[in-house]
């Protein structure tokens, strides 16, 4: 594969060049190691595009990370205690929330990596959200969010987000002063 799109949220690009230029190499050889040919294997039932050969999200993560493990990147997951003194006087929880998480993909270094190959409200959630209660949990200090950009996307289920989408909508929103540094690589074929 290959970076179609670069974007810095919250300087994110200056932050991964300046402090990251081992891990950011890394990142740019497992990018260009990945063969999305090999991953156009999903036949679509979807109603537009029936019987169309498509890009498989699931496969491509996979691809990505056999290639990040082999790099030692590794997933660092988090145990979440739910709060229950929120409820409201005589409702009964059920308890079933126990044993919930929170897990970024990969972090190698206090660097957080997010590969989202999937609906447009993780990549905004790993990026406003996520990638913040990372950092504040002291696991991360910066992040990198993989997607594709649009000609991928095109080619892959629908409701897949990509790369002009949402650098749009962050340029659109602006940074907050809880959000961390990210580079954003807008990722295709």
């Amino acid at each position: 594969m290959i970076v179609a799109g670069v974007y810095s949220f919250n300087g994110g690009k200056e932050v991964v060049e300046q402090r990251y230029p081992i891990e950011l190499a890394e990142i740019l050889e497992v990018i260009a190691e990945v063969d999305s040919t090999r991953y156009k294997t999903k036949i679509s039932n979807e109603k537009t595009t029936r019987g169309k050969m498509l890009y498989h999200p699931a496969s491509l993560n996979a691809a990505y990370k056999k290639a990040f493990e082999a790099r030692n990147w590794f997933a660092h997951r988090v145990h979440c205690d739910y709060p229950a003194n929120y409820y409201t006087s005589g409702y009964q929880s059920s308890g079933k929330w126990t044993g919930a998480f929170r897990e970024m993909d990969f972090v190698k270094n206090r660097l957080g990596i997010e590969v989202q190959f999937g609906k447009y409200a993780f990549m905004v959630y790993n990026v406003c959200a996520k990638m913040t209660i990372f950092r504040n949990l002291g696991v991360v200090d910066t992040g990198v969010e993989i997607v594709p950009v649009k000609d991928l996307a095109d080619q892959m289920s629908s409701g897949v987000s990509y790369f002009e989408q949402f650098v749009w909508d962050l340029e659109t929103r602006g940074v907050s002063d809880i959000d961390i540094p990210v580079l954003i690589l807008g990722v295709s074929f």
